[in-house]
C-alpha cells in the first residue's frame, strides 16, 4: 500500500503500549542523503485552550512505526523532542 503525505496526515497515531492517541501527523523527517523517511512528527497537545502554546511535538522514528492502517498507525514508543 502506498501512501502520501496528505493521506498520512489523516491518521491517528496510537501508542502501542498503552492504547493512548499520541495526535495526529503533522509532518514527516527525511534522510536528503539517502532520501528515505526517517520519523513522524506529531504536534504536541494544546495546553489550557491553546493560549499557553503548545506541549513539546513527539518523534515516531519510522522503525517504531507498528502498522498503518486505513485511519490509523500504530507506533510501538515515542520520544518528545526539545
Amino acid at each position: 500500500m502506498n501512501c502520501t503525505i496528505a493521506q498520512l496526515r489523516r491518521k491517528e497515531v496510537i501508542n502501542e503500549s498503552d492504547g493512548s492517541l499520541l495526535g495526529f501527523v503533522n509532518d514527516v523527517e527525511i534522510d536528503t542523503k539517502s532520501a528515505r523517511l526517517v520519523a513522524i512528527v506529531i504536534l504536541g497537545k494544546p495546553k489550557f485552550l491553546g493560549i499557553f502554546g503548545r506541549r513539546k511535538k513527539i518523534i515516531v522514528p519510522w522503525s517504531k512505526i507498528r502498522l498503518i492502517g486505513k485511519d490509523t498507525i500504530l507506533s510501538g514508543q515515542s520520544s518528545c523532542s526539545p
